[in-house]
């Protein structure tokens, strides 16, 4: 059993050792050395050991945390806007707008999301700018779905039509009474994409078409990882490890979120 808080602690722990330690290691994530080639862990200088051309382990590690975390909050935030401004246009508008506009998501909720990804990556080159506003390019589907339908439900709530009665222009009745209205479960569902962009993004670093060198990501890593599992495993299981602890702290606080605001 999880305990209330492990989650929220594990998290800020790892968020704060990616940010604050790889200045503090003795070799730098993306300086070789040749002495070090696939490095046991505990070695002189290395302490989780050196990857197959001799980069410190620890350091990429947690400098791949670190980008693997920027690039899913940036993506997020990108789904996040898009998501709010879409639904809480259809959903206050309605009618037919509110048709056109949702027919769009349904038919983008057709389309194979990965391959839009990869698509854009190969048209527009790669760089990491591309990779976060590809996915929250695509991640923001459900995001409007759901705002669309709170947004719906207030527009009947009585200090909304008072605020209509008393002549308030539609977007300041918007931006002023509903949008802080739904800002925890737009919060709340915030925090259920940043898993499945972290998902995205690992992937695509995986395939060689997301984080490109000399930065590293937890997907690389993965990947550089697999290719070496049988000389040195832990190269496979340290940033994989990582990568599970992140995906399932971000998800039990996104589902905790959503059930409390939902009581």
């Amino acid at each position: 059993m999880i305990r209330p808080r492990a989650p929220g602690l594990i998290l800020s722990a790892i968020v704060l050792a990616a940010l604050l330690l790889p200045p503090l290691l003795p070799w730098r994530y993306d300086v070789i050395d040749w002495g070090g080639v696939r490095a046991p862990p505990l070695s002189p200088g290395h302490l989780l050991g050196a990857d197959g051309v001799g980069r410190d382990l620890l350091a990429r590690t947690l400098v791949g945390a670190r980008v693997t975390l920027a690039v899913a909050a940036a993506a997020a935030l990108v789904s996040l806007v898009i998501g709010v401004a879409w639904g809480a246009t259809a959903g206050w508008i309605g009618g037919r707008v509110d048709e056109a506009m949702m027919r769009v998501v349904d038919a983008l909720y057709a389309l194979p999301f990965m391959f839009v990804v990869i698509l854009l990556m190969v048209v527009f080159g790669r760089s990491i700018l591309l990779v976060f506003l590809g996915i929250g390019a695509v991640e923001w589907l459900t995001m409007a779905r759901v705002v669309r339908g709170q947004v719906m439900a207030l527009r009947e709530q009585p200090f909304v039509i008072a605020a209509e009665a008393a002549g308030a222009p539609p977007r300041r009745i918007v931006t002023m009474h509903v949008l802080p209205n739904i800002a925890g479960v737009a919060l709340a569902y915030l925090l259920l994409t940043v898993p499945q962009v972290v998902m995205i993004e690992s992937f695509l670093s995986f395939l060689g078409l997301g984080v490109q060198e000399p930065l590293t990501s937890l997907g690389i890593l993965v990947k550089e990882g697999a290719d070496d599992m049988d000389i040195s495993p832990h190269a496979l299981l340290l940033p994989g490890g990582l990568l599970v602890a992140i995906l399932i702290c971000l998800t039990v606080l996104g589902e905790r979120l959503r059930d409390r605001l939902a009581a």
